[in-house]
């Protein structure tokens, strides 16, 4: 073959295979499914499960297409959208509010697709459907529990220093008002107060907003900085992105989005996920830890709620097994305080445990506590709020239930503060109260002000409607070519089939999201190698006309046609690569497909269109035309 060697045929032929390997994905259509997956860390997703959510199914008359374990969920196949619907209102009160039963859909690629990383591409919300909420956060809350700590560190800080006060509250206005006990201590209160509040607040120790003091008789009023009270309202909805973030991660849907909209709140869009009520109580669960001391072993425990007499700094938990046991109404450290949780194992006992980091100031109160308490019991707690959203008269009742358990009450064997392992848990709870607890608890409550369900059959309008916009595109540009340039219109017919073929799997290859603007840049990327076909052809014209034989032409056209085409597609790819990089949303989906196209249609363009037209016309020695 003229100027042309076999490895670039070979390549060419290697491209297709896998091209075509892994676009196959997209044809097969995604099944209406119900996912269960677990609420609490004492649920198992097992075998067990697989055959209890049988057995509801089965009364409640539901064929499902199959009933199978995927990593940590469960998931039910379902032939349509009614049978899904029925399956989901068959299991959710079935199961309790130990599992959730979230309608999804799910892919139908053969194992050994799969096996060889071939999926079908993401679909965005406006192609799949799915569920899309606006959040907003509660900053007044954000503000006041802040406030709520600094006076607690106030408390603290007085009483190390041994200085009397009978008040440190915080007030309506979000100041901390102090009344010490003598006014004399005033001086070196304030001192105290500066330096414990300069290690809480970030813009202090930045220098930029340290806390005034007010300080009158024996009342000191602490006021927070403007650019402190800024701060807080920042960090509270960052570290409620980071929060929900990590929950929708755990939930496992695919290409979530999560954006910032404005100082305060949050869009969420879920693919797939088609129920607004399950979303929203799989978003809103969280769990914590909370250490209290032990103020009464199980027997005394027992005689007081025997007796009624209860101590008043005393409350009654129980633990996994239901025995009750008395611990203090103070709080020692709250799961706000956790800075890092990992599940691992126990050396000395070889049992599950959580490896847990506290914060500067968390870690103090635990060093001070186990100074004063070796050979005391120390009781850790499992927090967890379950919220409910049931539909009454039409409206949605949004709720939510907590749940406290002793998950450990051993005895304190040593001094230790800021690192420390629980143990008392499974392995499986374990993993999952390490997950949960690294998730966090949110800064402030939010709450959806705006919520939208986009429908699968929608989803489906749009795929039908871009697809058929693509089609329609491709169909008028080859008969064009076909025409125009007769067999040369036919190659470029076939590199650009190519070109198609190979975004398609490039996209689903690397896990990319098409969303409808993608549409938009697959036809654009299509109108761009046409422009490339387009110069190749006119240049081999030109060579023709100026007297060349026709297989010189075919190379000399491809030769220098090709610097023109790599110039004019950098400058489009610069564009596209700013797309993605500045932009978000629609803008993204639109950068994505027009870089991929862009690089596909160089190599179809300048090498598949020319290995094709020298299989045509490289082997003919006498030629004298061809049919441009």
């Amino acid at each position: 073959m003229l100027d042309f060697p076999r490895w670039k045929y070979a390549l060419i032929l290697v491209v297709v295979l896998l091209s075509a390997l892994y676009a196959v994905p997209n044809l097969y259509q995604k099944d209406p499914s119900v996912q269960v997956t677990r609420n609490r860390p004492a649920a198992v997703v097992d075998e067990a499960l697989v055959a209890r959510v049988q057995g509801i199914l089965e009364q409640a008359g539901v064929q499902a297409r199959s009933v199978e374990l995927e990593g940590e969920q469960l998931l039910v196949r379902l032939p349509d959208a009614t049978t899904q619907t029925r399956a989901a209102d068959a299991l959710r009160p079935a199961l309790g509010e130990d599992y959730s039963a979230a309608l999804n859909l799910v892919p139908t690629t053969p194992a050994w697709l799969e096996s060889l990383g071939a999926r079908p591409m993401s679909l965005g919300l406006d192609l799949q459907g799915g569920v899309h909420f606006m959040m907003q956060v509660d900053q007044k809350a954000a503000l006041e529990k802040r406030v709520d700590a600094y006076a607690d560190a106030i408390r603290t800080a007085l009483r190390e220093a041994r200085i009397g006060y009978t008040g440190a509250e915080r007030r309506p206005d979000n100041t901390v008002q102090v009344v010490l006990s003598d006014a004399a201590d005033a001086t070196r209160a304030r001192g105290e107060i500066l330096t414990a509040l300069g290690g809480l607040s970030q813009t202090a120790a930045l220098g930029t907003g340290a806390p005034t003091l007010d300080v009158e008789g024996n009342r000191i009023t602490v006021r927070l900085s403007e650019s402190e009270i800024a701060r807080i309202a920042s960090d509270a909805i960052e570290q409620n992105r980071n929060v929900i973030a990590n929950r929708i991660n755990a939930i496992g849907v695919a290409e979530p989005v999560l954006q910032r909209q404005g100082e305060d709140r949050l869009v969420i869009q879920l693919p797939g996920l088609q129920d607004t009520a399950e979303a929203k109580r799989l978003i809103g669960a969280t769990a914590t830890l909370e250490f209290r001391a032990v103020t009464g072993d199980e027997l005394q425990a027992a005689a007081a709620l025997a007796d009624n007499s209860i101590p008043a700094g005393s409350r009654i938990y129980y633990d996994q097994n239901g025995q009750p046991l008395l611990l203090s109404r103070r709080l020692l450290v709250s799961g706000d305080e956790l800075v890092n949780a990992q599940p691992q194992t126990d050396q000395q006992t070889g049992l599950p445990a959580v490896s847990i980091t506290l914060n500067a100031a968390g870690g103090k109160r635990m060093l001070d506590h186990t100074l004063e308490n070796v050979g005391n019991r120390l009781g850790i707690v499992y927090v967890e709020r379950i919220p409910t959203v049931a539909v009454v008269n039409g409206e949605e009742v949004r709720s939510a239930r907590t749940v406290e358990r002793v998950i450990s009450s051993s005895t304190i064997r040593g001094v230790f503060g800021k690192d420390f392992q629980t143990t008392g848990l499974s392995r499986e709870e374990a993993a999952s109260l390490a997950k949960q607890l690294k998730a966090g608890a949110l800064a402030a409550p939010m709450d959806f002000v705006e919520e939208n369900v986009i429908g699968p059959t929608l989803g489906a309008e749009n795929v039908a409607r871009g697809t058929q916009a693509v089609m329609y595109a491709f169909v008028f540009t080859l008969l064009f070519f076909a025409i125009y340039y007769r067999m040369f219109g036919l190659i470029t017919c076939v590199a650009l089939l190519l070109n198609l073929l190979m975004v398609v799997a490039v996209m689903s290859l690397f896990g990319a999201t098409m969303t409808l603007p993608g549409f938009a840049g697959l036809a654009l990327s299509i109108g761009m190698s046409v422009d490339a076909n387009v110069l190749i052809n006119e240049r081999i014209r030109e060579e023709l006309r100026a007297g060349l034989p026709p297989r010189t032409a075919i190379a000399t056209g491809y030769d220098k046609a090709s610097g023109t085409i790599f110039d004019s597609n950098m400058t489009a790819l610069l564009a596209g690569i700013a797309l993605y990089a500045f932009g978000t949303g629609p803008l993204r989906g639109f950068a994505v497909t027009m870089v991929i196209g862009i690089l596909t249609s160089v190599f179809t363009a300048v090498t598949v269109s020319r290995g094709v037209a020298m299989l045509i016309y490289g082997g003919r020695r006498k030629l004298k035309s061809i049919a441009i």
